[in-house]
């Protein structure tokens, strides 16, 4: 990084003033503070303020685990520094932090490609719409992006000297904290570890190495020491993570009406519309997709369940089982569709649907008649979505150092998003500091004089 920042200062100062700019344009337009990001500042203010991880109620504060607790410490840090609910503070903040992990990426190109690569992808991070609309929403996205560019530039640099250094600390760091602040966090470790030991193995002798990785590991298991022994005294239950569905144990999860939405569910219109809305809003029948029935006998049935849990907008557990007698006909029905066609259009979902989420774009954005010009828009962010994979892919031709890395990381992370029934655009959002890297290569015409221009101690690893 500090190579890059002596040997390109006009382009990193430009990239950074622009990078900039643009998050701060969606901060003022689209700032986003709703939702999970209440949830989050209401977690941290309890446990902040009155010492209880948890949430307030008319009896008091209840503990809760149901989110982990590296985004609340976040919060909580930036409300006793700059006030209690100033969320504007905390978008400032990620827009720091978010122009730091493009400084990451840009130094990781630069040191293992060439100067020209670094500065590409530099550009490329800094002036990406998808990463930088984030930056307008307090959630776990930035400071979990920040962690995955420190992890991989963290791992170049140790890999050129293994040692109990800052590099090996800063590994320990960014996969601890990412773990800390996501469910799947930990997929971080689960390919950079494995990575210290590979790329390693001829620089020092391999006992030496192990001892260096499983250090690591160790380490950055640490703090969920305390979280899974207070989960265990708490709730008496053993939950080092946060549950598959951000439930505490004494709440009803209505898995009937989650598997028969896990036998149709298919892209994010889906789960905004139906799925979200469950409990406390209405669900309208006439919004379920064709795919959602496969007789006519089965829509009347549907909608009649639709019309009980209206009446009181609650999905209690009978209606939720007769969701589940539906759902297991379903699967008995067409088995390849739901453990195969379904779970492979949800992902397509997640890598390919224009990134306006967040945006204030109508959520069925394809419907040119209704809105025109924000149909046109979402074309155009899909299609720049698809520019940056392309570019990526192209890139893997190019011999990157630590590229299996990379992919090995899509390819978990891809793995785990097939199991989930609620496809959102962000869950893929995670792979942008690869697909970066990966573009800025394949932009690069890379002479042997531009290998001459990278560190020469990381050109030596392709």
């Amino acid at each position: 990084m500090l190579y890059l920042l002596r040997h390109a200062a006009r382009h990193v100062i430009a990239a950074l003033v622009a990078g900039l700019l643009l998050r701060l344009w969606f901060i003022h337009y689209y700032p986003v503070v709703e939702g999970d990001s209440l949830v989050y500042g209401e977690i941290a203010r309890n446990w902040f303020w009155h010492g209880i991880y948890g949430f307030t109620r008319t009896t008091g504060i209840h503990p809760t685990l149901i989110r982990l607790p590296g985004y609340p410490l976040f919060l909580g840090i930036c409300f006793f520094l700059f006030g209690i609910d100033h969320y504007h503070a905390v978008l400032l903040v990620q827009a720091v932090i978010d122009l730091v992990a493009c400084l990451l990426i840009g130094g990781f190109a630069a040191h293992a490609i060439s100067r020209k690569a670094g500065v590409t992808a530099l550009y490329l991070a800094a002036l990406c719409p998808f990463t930088a609309n984030y930056v307008a929403l307090p959630l776990t996205e930035t400071p979990t992006l920040f962690c995955i560019a420190l992890g991989f530039y963290a791992l170049l640099r140790y890999v050129e000297r293994p040692a109990l250094d800052r590099w090996f600390w800063a590994l320990v760091f960014s996969i601890g904290y990412s773990a800390l602040l996501r469910p799947d966090g930990p997929l971080l470790g689960l390919v950079l570890v494995p990575a210290m030991l590979w790329y390693t193995r001829r620089n020092i002798p391999a006992r030496r190495s192990a001892t260096l990785a499983i250090a690591c590991t160790l380490v950055a298991m640490v703090p969920f020491i305390p979280w899974t022994l207070r989960n265990e005294r708490t709730f008496h239950v053993f939950q080092p993570l946060a549950p598959r569905y951000a439930n505490n144990p004494d709440e009803y999860v209505p898995r009937g009406w989650i598997r028969w939405s896990q036998s149709w569910v298919g892209d994010y219109a889906s789960t905004a519309e139906i799925y979200w809305n469950v409990n406390g809003s209405p669900i309208d029948v006439s919004l379920l997709p064709s795919r959602a029935f496969d007789s006519p006998a089965e829509q009347a049935e549907t909608a009649q369940l639709f019309a009980k849990y209206n009446r009181n907008e609650v999905m209690t557990p009978a209606i939720s089982d007769r969701f589940g007698q539906l759902a297991r006909q379903r699967i008995r029905r067409h088995p390849f569709r739901f453990y195969v066609l379904l779970p492979l259009m949800r992902l397509e979902d997640m890598w390919l649907r224009p990134r306006t989420e967040q945006l204030w774009i109508e959520l069925r954005w394809w419907q040119y008649r209704y809105h025109p010009a924000e149909t046109i828009f979402s074309w155009a962010y899909g299609a720049l979505n698809v520019a940056y994979l392309l570019l990526a892919a192209w890139g893997l031709k190019k011999r990157v150092p630590f590229a299996a890395v990379m992919v090995a990381y899509a390819i978990v992370r891809s793995l785990l998003l097939l199991t989930v029934e609620t496809p959102e655009p962000r869950y893929t959002l995670e792979c942008f500091p690869m697909i970066f890297i990966l573009a800025a290569a394949a932009l690069t015409v890379q002479t042997h004089a531009q290998s001459a221009n990278a560190d020469p101690q990381c050109v030596q690893l392709q």
